[in-house]
């Protein structure tokens, strides 16, 4: 199993962070220790001071494919849920500076927190999903899958011609705009249209 990530998909996001809007997906990876799965607390590690929240959708891939066409894109999906994507900021920069990977800001343990999935037959419109985050019962974050830069479909192509995707994979698709830091005592929940499908406290 592999967590497979994608980069400034939404081009307010982009902004947001002065980086240029990207012509073809920005890929990260995160190793399986990143996962934290629903309802545990994230204890914020001590080489961060600036450790940014990022919601995003999240694809489980239910067979194994290699060179996926867009067409058949979809029949890989199992189903779609929401996670977080932790961002160690400050270490991001500095890496950003030398040229250096991202991984030491983006791949650290529980850096991928997620929660319930949904079928993904139970969603009438997969180009209409609306999420959206809320940090201490404040809305911080919304967005619609509408508003991605690349699709489900070409995400899950482009990535299939370069990994061979497996059973249980997990793809994140990209934050909206709204991106900030998270402190000690926070507590986040992060829905999908109406439903409430991650809680997350800050240790």
């Amino acid at each position: 199993m592999k967590i497979l990530a994608v980069g400034r998909n939404y081009s307010e996001h982009a902004k947001e962070l002065n980086n240029p809007v990207p012509t073809e997906p920005v890929v990260f990876l995160k190793p399986d220790t990143a996962l934290l799965r629903e309802g545990k607390p994230f204890y914020h590690p001590d080489y961060s001071a600036d450790i940014h929240y990022e919601v995003e959708l999240v694809l489980k891939i239910k067979k194994e494919g290699k060179h996926i066409a867009e067409k058949f894109a979809l029949n890989y999906i199992e189903s779609i849920g929401i996670g977080l994507d932790f961002t160690a900021r400050d270490l991001q920069e500095k890496c950003k500076q030398k040229g250096l990977p991202w991984e030491i800001a983006k791949a650290f343990d529980h850096s991928a927190p997620i929660g319930k999935f949904i079928l993904i037959n139970e969603f009438k419109d997969l180009k209409n999903i609306s999420f959206s985050l809320q940090k201490n019962n404040t809305l911080v974050q919304k967005g619609n899958s509408a508003d991605m830069i690349f699709s489900f479909e070409q995400i899950i192509s482009y990535l299939s011609t370069r990994f061979t995707l497996k059973k249980g994979d997990l793809i994140f698709t990209g934050t909206p705009a709204g991106v900030g830091k998270i402190n000690i005592g926070d507590k986040f929940e992060a829905f999908i249209g109406s439903q409430s499908l991650l809680s997350l406290e800050v240790k």
